[in-house]
């Protein structure tokens, strides 16, 4: 009886092995389940702003439990300073001068992200992924640059900063602002004089599509306009912060991610999701306490120094991202549209791209990124600055400061001086994060590499400051 089991069992593992055999041989295997790709994208919001990045006076219980379940990288830079531009590169994967767009796009621009641009949501459209896009779009209003005409299938929030609007104490007069309206996809359902309950709307959306698309694999961008000013905030977080209002707007949106990952959870999506948390640029910092801390970095929004751009960066994605690891390689918003590109075995954009696969780096498992160097470029096309391995270098131009200026209060903007770089400046960024000691005398050599580096990608994407035209820039989308 005995020999007869043993036979009987080794009969049928030898049928199983051939069978699983065959399955693989003639393709009939179960495919596994693509995965899902959520990026929630702040505005304006400072690298300190976050607890596991050092706030001590702000409470972001969801973003600091994601970090230890996940990574976090400290060297982490937005492409560039500023809304539009910043927005631009995360969704192509270009550096934004390369495709047209500069600084940040005013209501009714006769520009906007060239629809021919692949963006990740159309990207993965061709994956057969459902797309959706909640919350600021800023990267045209006019019909035919509308998110619905960029890949997503669903949208619903601003198309423009919350501040483009007839109540901006500044600007509002100046430019003549019209209404800011709320969208839902391509019609207009409000106007929006109150912005209080947009993260919650928005939030709500996002859990909302999770559970219409757990059959399916999603692509969900979450762009909270928050905290960029004009500050607000639902109630039930009024009041809540140490940190005033700026930290009761951070709070809610700690609060709408925890909702999200929440979500994947309860439809049982957080194993074969990546969730990824950043911001478009540094803080605002004309605007005293309704503005960030990019600390310990130097200035802010609208700079290349580190703060204009170095920002919080979280990733989770559980079994195939390490957890509680911190990763000091520098990397940039370029390189998200090739990484999720090859998790999700799409095919890469046909025009030409600046950001490459950095996947080994989030896994933990290299230290070296693919790119030779990453360029700073701010205002219409000049080159600023460029990162070269633990290397800032800065060229001569010029920038704003509220350095021995009087800060902004209460929602009213203080006045920036501007300050002239007289010469090439180079700082150590693993010994001087801060950007403290210019040690470009010292060493000669490395502002030579540099120097060549930026000469050669000036070829490409050209320099204003130097009146160097690139041979290599795309237009943007253009409206009679």
């Amino acid at each position: 009886m005995f020999k007869r089991i043993l036979l009987f069992t080794a009969v049928s593992i030898a049928m199983l092995s051939c069978t699983e055999k065959k399955k693989q041989e003639t393709g009939n295997t179960t495919p596994p389940t693509p995965p899902n790709v959520i990026i929630i994208f702040t505005d304006d919001q400072g690298y300190e702003d976050v607890g596991c990045f050092g706030s001590t006076d702000i409470k972001t219980p969801h973003l600091d439990e994601m970090a230890r379940e996940g990574i976090k990288l400290t060297n982490f830079y937005a492409a560039q300073a500023v809304c539009s531009a910043s927005r631009a590169a995360l969704l192509t994967g270009c550096y934004p001068n390369r495709i047209g767009i500069h600084n940040a796009l005013m209501p009714q621009s006769k520009i906007g992200l060239n629809p021919d641009e692949t963006t990740l949501a159309d990207m993965l459209k061709t994956k057969g992924y459902s797309t959706a896009l909640y919350g600021k779009w800023h990267l045209g209003d006019h019909p035919d640059f509308m998110p619905n005409k960029q890949g997503f299938d669903d949208y619903f929030g601003i198309l423009f900063s919350g501040d483009m609007w007839p109540h901006h104490p500044q600007q509002g007069p100046v430019f003549n602002f019209d209404p800011l309206l709320l969208y839902e996809n391509e019609k207009v359902i409000d106007t929006l004089d109150d912005q209080s309950m947009l993260t919650t709307q928005i939030t709500e959306k996002a859990v909302s599509f999770i559970e219409n698309n757990k059959e399916k694999p999603f692509f969900l961008y979450v762009a909270h306009p928050q905290p960029h000013v004009p500050l607000f905030v639902s109630d039930k977080f009024k009041g809540k912060s140490e940190r005033g209002l700026y930290g009761d707007v951070i709070m809610e949106i700690d609060w709408s991610v925890g909702q999200i990952l929440q979500s994947l959870e309860d439809n049982q999506l957080d194993e074969n999701t990546l969730v990824i948390f950043t911001s478009d640029n540094g803080p605002w910092l004309a605007y005293g306490d309704h503005a960030g801390s990019a600390y310990p970095f130097r200035e802010g929004k609208g700079t290349a120094w580190e703060g204009g751009q170095r920002e919080p960066f979280i990733a989770r994605f559980p079994g195939k991202l390490p957890e509680n690891k911190t990763i000091n390689t520098p990397v940039m918003a370029i390189d998200l549209l090739p990484t999720i590109a090859s998790l999700t075995n799409s095919a890469l954009p046909e025009q030409k791209i600046d950001g490459k696969n950095i996947w080994d780096i989030l896994a933990g498992e290299t230290k070296e990124n693919p790119h030779e160097a990453y360029y700073f470029y701010y205002k219409v096309n000049e080159l600023q600055g460029v990162r070269y391995q633990d290397w800032k270098l800065y060229f001569p131009h010029t920038y704003r400061t509220m350095e021995g200026q009087e800060p902004g209060k209460g929602g009213q903007p203080g006045e920036y001086k501007q300050i002239a770089l007289e010469e090439i400046e180079l700082y150590n960024l693993s010994v001087d994060s801060t950007e403290t000691h210019n040690v470009a005398e010292k060493h000669p050599e490395v502002v030579e590499k540099i120097v060549a580096l930026a000469n050669k990608k000036r070829q490409e994407l050209g320099d204003n400051l130097l009146d160097i035209k690139g041979n290599e820039n795309r237009e943007p989308g253009k409206v009679e």
